[in-house]
């Protein structure tokens, strides 16, 4: 089960299978970290999880900036599947996800909840629509949203930090990869366009 939950070849490729139109990977890759980013903003107003005592060592919380509370719990979560998702990769991802926290912390801080939540509401919004017209106008294939729930939310942000390392540093987790998952995915278009072609005849 937990070998299952972290073979990063078969969720990949599942990932690419549904993202393999170039602009409906580029709406992704300019929307999905915002819709991380600008959920941690509004996480940012949840209570403390732990009540330190007022120390200097403490002294990040008492300064009410960088709070632990849900919205670091939410990143510490993405961080560690990441790093165990793959360590290279993983790692760098999960440096990105606690610099949104502490990025998305000060802008919590300067905004105040009665603005940030219409900020964050109008982002999510945009992120969202563009999300989806990526799957409905360009991919023509609806979002895999019912067949792997935590691939949609918890896995998206780093198959799209995978997806820029690929193509700009040429990275893969280890040799054989991306050939792997490439046929892959051509397995799975292969009998997605066969259901397609029952269900019209």
């Amino acid at each position: 089960m937990g070998k299952r939950f972290f073979d990063l070849e078969k969720h990949f490729a599942f990932h690419g299978a549904y993202h393999s139109n170039p602009i409906n990977i580029l709406m992704h890759v300019l929307f999905v970290w915002p819709i991380f980013y600008t959920s941690l903003v509004l996480l940012y107003f949840t209570p403390p999880l732990f009540n330190f005592p007022q120390t200097s060592f403490f002294s990040f919380q008492s300064s009410g900036i960088l709070v632990l509370n849900f919205g670091f719990l939410f990143a510490l979560i993405y961080a560690t599947f990441y790093v165990f998702m793959d360590i290279k990769a993983g790692t760098l991802a999960a440096i990105l996800c606690f610099l949104c926290w502490v990025s998305s912390s000060h802008l919590a801080n300067q905004l105040g909840f009665s603005l940030a939540w219409r900020v964050v509401l109008a982002a999510q919004l945009i992120c969202w629509t563009g999300s989806f017209i990526g799957h409905g106008v360009f991919e023509k294939r609806t979002p895999a949203l019912r067949g792997n729930l935590s691939q949609a939310f918890l896995m998206e942000p780093f198959f799209i930090f995978l997806e820029v390392l690929q193509k700009f540093c040429d990275y893969e987790p280890y040799p054989g990869f991306h050939a792997s998952v490439k046929a892959k995915i051509e397995t799975d278009h292969k009998e997605w366009q066969e259901k397609g072609q029952k269900k019209i005849a």
